[in-house]
């Protein structure tokens, strides 16, 4: 059975977890590590963590709580490219869903993703997101979970 769990970021793993490359082409669908990191240290309320299968850092993710109704959202999924198709983002994202729906006490999640990342349109659909027929500031598609 495949063991996914995640760590905070700090000095132990942070070389390492900037190293995360997702696959040629899907550049436009994500920002980088460096980016998201850089964003976690400007608004607090991001928290970023390292996502590992056993002992190998697998991934990176990032949620929070927004604005005066602290919406939640699990903004930013990225398996490296050494460990794509292998259904390691559907399992950390079920266990984010339930991480995040514990953590902030609440019953709804959103995302939001690139139209064109047909992959995660698929992956979050069959995890029971669904598109509200709105776009965030950036022209991505919002996704809604509810538990």
């Amino acid at each position: 059975m495949v063991k996914i769990y995640f760590k905070d970021i700090d000095s132990s793993n942070e070389d390492i977890v900037r190293k995360i490359k997702i696959k040629r082409g899907q550049e436009n669908y994500i920002e980088t590590v460096d980016e998201c990191l850089s964003e976690a240290k400007i608004y607090p309320e991001w928290h970023p963590v390292a996502i590992y299968e056993d002992e190998n850092m697998v991934g990176f993710a990032m949620y929070g709580a927004f604005g005066p109704n602290k919406d939640t959202w699990i903004d930013r999924i990225m398996i490296d490219e050494k460990y794509q198709g292998k259904g390691l983002g559907r399992i950390a994202m079920q266990k984010l869903i339930d991480i995040v729906s514990k953590e902030y006490g609440v019953s709804v999640i959103y995302l939001s993703i690139v139209e064109e990342n047909e992959a995660a349109y698929r992956l979050y659909k069959s995890l029971g997101f669904d598109y509200i027929n709105e776009k965030d500031p950036n022209g991505e598609l919002i996704f809604k979970y509810t538990i």
